[in-house]
């Protein structure tokens, strides 16, 4: 893993836009102040957000089996099953 480079807190400062947008490039950063290390600029890891289609058919496909009437007796049995109006109250 390559090192990562040290920016000042001046450059940090300074160079802002810069630094930010090579931070979302997924660019890493050690800042400093006073030639001494006092923190890291790292992108944030993201979890995927979109699964394609063929992906979630394989994943489908080795997936257990859900009785639906287990299910909704399952739903049934946690659920408050209030039945009176609530802005009544």
């Amino acid at each position: 893993m390559p090192a990562q480079p040290e920016i000042t807190r001046r450059d940090l400062s300074s160079r802002s836009k810069e630094i930010m947008d090579a931070v979302l490039g997924g660019e890493s950063f050690i800042v400093t102040r006073d030639g001494r290390q006092i923190g890291e600029l790292i992108p944030l890891r993201r979890g995927r957000r979109f699964v394609p289609r063929s992906e979630f058919a394989a994943m489908s496909r080795t997936a257990s089996n859900v009785s639906l009437e287990a299910f909704r007796a399952d739903q049934d049995a946690t659920a408050e099953q209030e039945t009176d109006d609530p802005c009544a109250r």
